[in-house]
Order: C-alpha cells, then structure tokens, then sequence
C-alpha cells in the first residue's frame, strides 16, 4: 500500500479535448493541463464522467490518463478513473493506473447493475486488489443507480487504501453521515452547489468540473473557506458562482457546457461524443453571461470591494 494520500485543494476532473473527427487531441490536452496547473488546482482526476468516460475504450481511457501523467512531469498528482459496468474493465483500468504510477485511484459503483451494498462493496475490494493505491470513492446515485450507504462503508472504510470519497448525492445528510461516523474517510464535495456546506463540515477538497474553465475562482473559495476560514466571505463568492452552479447541477447538459466553459477561455475542448450534441446558441450565450459575471464579481471580492 502507497503512503496515505491526502485529498487537499481542488481537484479538477479534467474534460477530454477531441478534435473535429472526435479522436483524442492530444496538443488540446497539454494545453488544459498547463493552464490548469499554472491556474493554482492541486490535482487531476483523469477519466471521470467529465473526462467522457463512457464513450471511451478501456485504451483510449488508459492512453488520456498516461498522456495526462506526462504533462503533468510530477507537479500536482494524478487521480485515474476505473468507473466502468464491467468490473474486468474496472480492474484493467486499475492496473493501468498503477502501472503508469498514477497518485490514486477514483472508484464509483458500477452503473445500470444495480449491486447490493455488500456487491458493491466486494466490487472496490477487487479492484484494490489490482491496484493497490489509494483508492477515492465516488456516490452518485443519480447515475449509478445505488447508495454507497452504511453497509458498505462498513466493510470498505476498513481498507487501507480507502483514503477519501467525492460525495455527489446533493442529500445534506450524507454529508453528516460521512463526517461524523467515517471520519477517517476523507470527504470531498461532489455537489458543487453545496460547497459552502461541505467545507463547513470540515471536507478539505472540492473535485468540481467547472474549475476546467475558472480555475482560479474555485481555488479562491477553497482557500477562503479550508485555508482561512473566512465563511462571510465565503459566502458571497459562492453567491456569485451560484449561477453557474445552477447551470452545471439543474441544466441538463452538464459537460457540454463544461466544455463550452474551456473553450471560452480561449482553450480548444472540441466536440463532445455521441450521444451528447453541441450547445444551441442561446445556451452558449447564457453561459457565456454567467462566466463573466464571476469573473467580475470575484475579482471585486478581492479588490476588497
């Protein structure tokens, strides 16, 4: 087993650039991921939901994550995703990150399977066993179908590898169950709606999508509320994000829009793979609004406005 691995800052599950025939734009990737490291993130996750996982092979996921690993030459670790519906997938996947040297593993529910607590569970085991990394959880029942509840995270919270969990139910009380009765489960918001109310309950991480496009606005809330704990302040950043949180967690075109947001900072996101279609104009133009009211609004929070 790796050292314990400490989920600290933000987190950026970073989108997968494709070019016009949507093959892996490789130049694209260099180019986010020098931007997001300059911007201040403290980590990748690579092969997230966010990243398209599910339109991807096992090789194409594996080849993003290592080209992902050698941008980065070290500088903020590397989180690779092993979420899949077939646990021989999720295993190889795990293997790869272990092989490549990722820093951890991200492990969800295997999706549309609908496993029983004690399934699922047996589920992290095996792919703990391929990896033997720290291991990141991911509960979002809304699209994998089932809780990562109390039975489960009674038999893997005694795994050593199990080090955090990105907790993206939206129910509050999830966030009590983590923090209170698994404190040595590191927990992260994965509802970035609820930002304020997970660093309130002690979360030192945020793995948030849109900090692919506003890097720097995200890390400013994080360290306004974990690093100084300034919560009156806090909140009126989060006032100013809100809308965008509204757009990304209730507008229904979730990574369209998170790679709309890339491209509008001047990067090249490209198209999104089938199923998922481009933005309509009037949605470009409503996103567009929003990411320059934050930008404005924040840089007056900190010119002490």
């Amino acid at each position: 087993m790796s050292e314990k691995f400490s989920l600290e800052g933000i987190y950026t599950p970073v989108i997968t650039p494709f070019d016009e025939e949507r093959n892996f734009d490789r130049d694209a990737m260099a180019e986010i991921v020098e931007h997001l490291v300059e911007k201040g993130v403290h980590g990748l996750i690579s092969g997230g939901s966010t990243g398209e996982n599910y339109a991807q092979t096992v090789e194409e996921r594996l080849d993003v994550a290592k080209f992902t690993m050698e941008c980065l030459k070290g500088r903020v670790p590397l989180i690779v995703g092993t979420g899949s519906m077939r646990t021989p997938d999720s295993i190889a996947l795990a293997e790869g990150a272990k092989e490549m040297g990722a820093d951890a593993i991200f492990v969800a529910s295997p999706p549309y399977s609908v496993p029983t607590e004690r399934e699922n569970a047996l589920n992290v085991e095996a792919i703990d066993r391929a990896a033997d990394l720290p291991i990141v959880l991911y509960n979002y029942p809304a699209r994998m179908g089932v809780n990562m509840g109390a039975e489960f995270l009674d038999i893997v919270g005694r795994l050593p590898n199990v080090v955090g969990m990105k907790e993206s139910s939206g129910d509050i009380n999830r966030v009590h169950l983590v923090a209170i009765d698994y404190p040595n489960i590191q927990l992260s918001c994965g509802m970035d709606d609820q930002a304020i109310e997970f660093f309130a309950w002690g979360a030192r991480s945020w793995i948030c999508a849109g900090s692919n496009f506003l890097p720097e606005e995200h890390v400013y809330l994080y360290e306004t509320c974990v690093k100084n704990g300034d919560f009156s302040k806090g909140r009126r950043i989060m006032t100013a994000m809100m809308p965008l949180m509204r757009i990304l967690e209730q507008g229904g075109k979730f990574i369209q829009c998170v790679k709309h947001g890339v491209e509008l900072i001047g990067l090249r996101a490209g198209p999104t793979r089938p199923p998922l279609m481009a933005l309509d104009e009037n949605e470009k133009q409503e996103l567009r609004q929003v990411v320059q009211h934050i930008k404005s609004a924040i840089a007056n929070i900190k010119a002490g406005n």
